[in-house]
């Protein structure tokens, strides 16, 4: 089990190498459990649990969990129970809003509500283009707290980097053309309505599918009536935010091609008596049965599974 201070050194480490990973404190239990209140541990997305949060009954599920909530980008209230409550219309005045119910499946009794708040790595900001609009942006973006840069191989595969054009005519259309195959969620043309019409045109001509015309902003920035090139840059970030906030998903699973960047839930499997979520780089209960592998959360699903595989193979 991890201390204190050895918990929040691994926590620095992943944010030095830029890693996204998720915080999983366990805030309340009802006995009996192996988990205490504010027992905790970080999950990375490759689904490696540092710290103590329960034992196999809790941690495949909260691995799970943490790689949605790194997904969705958004904190996550869980309650494991053996028979975990269905969803009603009083949950709001019941207190039980924002809480998700899931199974205890290992029969060991007891309940645990976890709290997992997931920790992403900067977002970037990449200027392409050296005018004035352009060196406001980087320097507006550095302290709204953007990794900056201004090339578009600075970019990468990262899926929180946004892209602004600011070349001012040299060279737009190619540069677009580039920070589109880039997949970022956002790409903004600093030009006027007219000269941004004429590119979109252009970029039809090129075939560019719809969904890529979704991630372009052209002109780039909400329209404030801004005037100087501080005032655009102030536009432009704002719209990033606004984009920022409302993504849907944080597409990690794109962002590497490695099976080990994968999120974590790619990883798993369920146990085919109990129902659980098993890791099966780390599973010590597996079974081959009619030329497939079968993971287990214990030693007694193993074994009930042996005895009559077709029992649990037709549900």
């Amino acid at each position: 089990m991890a201390s204190r201070i050895e918990f929040f050194a691994r926590a620095r480490e992943l944010e030095r190498l830029r890693r996204p990973f998720a915080t999983a404190t366990v805030v309340r239990v009802e006995r009996p459990t192996s988990g205490r209140p504010g027992d905790k541990a970080i999950v990375t997305l490759e689904g490696e649990l540092y710290g103590w949060v329960g034992g196999s009954c809790a941690r495949p599920t909260v691995i799970q969990e943490a790689a949605r909530a790194l997904r969705e980008d958004r904190c996550r209230l869980i309650r494991l129970a053996p028979e975990p409550a269905e969803p009603t219309e009083s949950d709001a005045s019941s207190g039980r809003e924002g809480i998700t119910d899931l199974a205890m499946t290992c029969f060991s009794g007891g309940t645990m509500e976890i709290f997992i708040e997931p920790h992403q790595p900067p977002s970037k900001l990449i200027v392409v283009g050296d005018q004035p609009v352009a060196q406001a942006l980087l320097k507006l973006g550095d302290v709204l707290g953007f990794e900056v840069g201004d090339t578009l191989e600075s970019a990468g595969s990262h899926p929180l980097a946004f892209v602004v054009i600011a070349t001012h005519g040299e060279g737009d259309e190619v540069a677009l053309e580039s920070a589109l195959e880039k997949r970022a969620p956002y790409v903004g043309l600093v030009a006027s309505r007219k000269r941004a019409g004429s590119i979109r045109e252009y970029l039809k001509v090129r075939g560019l599918a719809q969904d890529v015309f979704d991630r372009l902003h052209a002109p780039a920035g909400l329209d404030i009536q801004a005037q100087s090139p501080e005032e655009v840059a102030l536009s432009i970030l704002a719209e990033i935010v606004q984009v920022r906030r409302n993504l849907e998903t944080v597409d990690w699973e794109s962002a590497g091609p490695s099976e080990a960047q994968q999120p974590a839930e790619r990883k798993a499997g369920l146990d085919p008596v109990c129902g659980m979520s098993v890791q099966k780089d780390s599973a010590r209960y597996t079974l081959e049965h009619a030329g497939a592998v079968y993971y287990f959360c214990c030693a007694g699903c193993r074994e009930k599974f042996g005895a009559d595989p077709a029992a649990y193979l037709s549900t």
